[in-house]
């Protein structure tokens, strides 16, 4: 089964929010798939849910969050926990990088990755996504869903831990950006995608 490229060609959304939640029910989606697969079609599913993960937590790092910091009412807080949930999914995605997908450990491993990553997701949904629609005029949130879209553009395509700031992803995003975009090109040339 083929996945598409779809960082930076997803249907347009009218604010930011709702990029998001697309966003976050094709995660949810993928996530499942991962588990439901067998062989390559699992290697080629949870490479195509990394890239995924990588390009939209980027995004929010250097678009949402920073936003939702000076825009939200204890935007700071509910941030922080945010950043400190993102490290964690991009510290265990590292790892089950370097295990066999059909392996025990690798289903373990993932099983508790995908609980913890549908709870970020609920969690910025709850707590995040709507002090946003409540301090964002619909204006701001369209701005945002374009700015979104084109750190998308240029984001890592593997996750980095500790690249959680905007200031951060703007010193290591572009080399790595760079780094990953090759790798994916020469997987896709050598049939390994």
């Amino acid at each position: 089964m083929g996945y598409p490229d779809t960082a930076g060609q997803r249907p347009e959304s009218n604010d930011v929010v709702a990029l998001l939640m697309n966003q976050h029910e094709e995660i949810r989606t993928l996530l499942d798939e991962v588990l439901e697969r067998t062989g390559e079609e699992r290697r080629h599913a949870f490479r195509h849910l990394v890239h995924l993960l990588a390009v939209h937590e980027t995004a929010e790092e250097e678009v949402v969050h920073p936003y939702a910091r000076r825009a939200a009412e204890g935007g700071e807080h509910v941030v922080a926990d945010r950043l400190k949930e993102e490290d964690a999914a991009k510290r265990a995605l590292k790892r089950l990088e370097s295990l066999d997908p059909d392996g025990p450990a690798f289903v373990e491993e993932f099983t508790s990755l995908r609980e913890s990553v549908r709870a970020h997701a609920r969690a910025e949904e709850t707590y995040e996504f709507t002090r946003l629609l409540d301090a964002g005029d619909p204006a701001r949130l369209q701005a945002l869903a374009k700015a979104v879209r084109a750190a998308e553009a240029v984001a890592p395509t593997r996750p980095h831990p500790g690249t959680d700031s905007a200031a951060k992803n703007a010193l290591f995003g572009p080399p790595a950006a760079v780094a990953d975009r090759a790798r994916d090109a020469m997987r896709k040339v050598l049939g390994r995608s």
